[in-house]
């Protein structure tokens, strides 16, 4: 039995009720990742697991078994959905699927921007709409979405996914205006982040080198720098924050030394 199962039974013998109450409403907190099988949305269901939370994670091609508390279940978002296993309450949704394709802009064709909407905004969108009335179930439910260092720096060969990730700033405030006061809606924004997306921008020592100088704190963000931020935000800790895009960027986005 978890831990906190324990703790639980625990005080309902002390007659701690209301403590007992608040407990539990903690433990059966549910979440619902997409793309939860690889990078940062494997990072953060390891995290999430480490509290014996309920976690509904999708995978796409990194197909993944059902263990303990985690659920997977194939999902492609950029076709029809079917949430049919989402759970009646949800406490929180983070939106991971993601791409990198770093082509000058003269090399990109209209299509290719509209492949990157379809993955990174339209689906993120379904996503949010499928799963609204169980958010709306939750007493302190939380959205998490990703956002990218480039839409406010602007970094050439980028043009392709900031317009992508500008739109989810965009619509990151306009849905935490919306749901207020009872669903937070906050964002993201990493740098270069080491995961099996960015791979072909980190094979050899080189690259990881060269990148990681262009950071201050010099060195590659890994998936659980961006992780614990995204559970955070997801948490009770982060209650009073939304509308808001949060930098986790090894201080790319403001310093200049």
């Amino acid at each position: 039995m978890p831990p906190r199962f324990l703790e639980y039974f625990f005080l309902v013998e002390q007659n701690s009720e209301q403590v007992a109450h608040e407990l539990v409403s903690e433990i059966m907190k549910n979440y619902l990742i997409i793309g939860a099988s690889s990078g940062i949305g494997e990072a953060l269901t390891a995290e999430l697991a480490k509290f014996d939370y309920r976690i509904y994670g999708t995978y796409n091609s990194t197909e993944t078994e059902s263990h303990g508390n985690i659920h997977y279940h194939h999902l492609d978002v950029t076709g029809d959905l079917n949430l049919d296993f989402l759970p009646e309450k949800l406490d929180g949704l983070v939106y991971c699927p993601g791409a990198i394709n770093l082509r000058p802009f003269k090399r990109l064709k209209p299509q290719d921007f509209l492949d990157d909407m379809n993955l990174q905004v339209i689906g993120a969108i379904k996503i949010i709409q499928a799963a609204l009335p169980a958010l709306k179930k939750s007493e302190n439910a939380s959205i998490v979405l990703f956002s990218t260092v480039a839409v406010q720096s602007g970094f050439n060969f980028h043009s392709q996914v900031s317009v992508s990730k500008g739109a989810i700033e965009g619509l990151t405030k306009a849905l935490a205006a919306e749901f207020s006061p009872t669903i937070r809606v906050n964002a993201i924004a990493p740098s270069l982040t080491d995961t099996p997306l960015s791979a072909n921008l980190l094979n050899t020592d080189q690259k990881r080198e060269a990148n990681a100088n262009r950071h201050p704190l010099k060195r590659i963000g890994n998936a659980e720098d961006i992780a614990s931020t995204a559970a955070f935000l997801l948490s009770d800790k982060a209650s009073w924050i939304s509308g808001q895009i949060i930098h986790v960027d090894g201080g790319m986005s403001t310093l200049k030394v």
